[in-house]
């Protein structure tokens, strides 16, 4: 699929993996929250590059839920991908799981979204990105959260 025709949200798909080291850690002996916004930040940005195909910045934080701890030891699955793409901006969307090694079960630890603005090489101003093409249902309901979470910042701004 070309760049000109638009780009699938399994084309952005990023997943990435870490472990939860001491000095992660808070003093209680768990991920502190910035380790984790930061590794979030990390894997929106390779995925909207993907999508993008350019260099990309971090435009907003719309919104990050932490829903349990994760201690020093753990593993983190970060998984990222494209929900919605306008002329220079893309949302992604970053869920984040604590691996359990014996068994391979996943929890969830947070999600976020997260808007990117895509980079001109030469000029460094905003540049245009590939249209986003959701294909199965899940990603069509993605698609359609993310567009009116994009009309509720709009109207924020105003």
């Amino acid at each position: 699929m070309s760049k000109q025709e638009g780009r699938s949200c399994a084309f952005s798909y990023t997943e990435m993996t870490e472990i939860v080291m001491p000095n992660d850690a808070n003093p209680l002996g768990n991920i502190m929250g910035g380790r984790v916004m930061h590794w979030v930040d990390i894997c929106a940005a390779v995925a909207a590059g993907r999508h993008s195909g350019c260099q990309v910045v971090t435009a907003s934080v719309d919104q990050i839920d932490f829903c349990r701890p994760v201690r020093v030891g753990g593993v983190l699955v970060l998984k990222a991908s494209v929900n919605f793409s306008h002329r220079t901006s893309m949302e992604v969307g970053v869920k984040v799981w604590n691996e359990d090694r014996a068994s391979g079960q996943r929890s969830h630890v947070a999600s976020a979204y997260l808007t990117f603005v895509a980079l001109d090489r030469d000029t460094g101003g905003p540049t245009p990105v590939p249209k986003l093409i959701a294909e199965s249902e899940d990603e069509k309901r993605r698609h359609e959260a993310a567009r009116q979470r994009r009309e509720r910042r709009l109207q924020h701004r105003k």
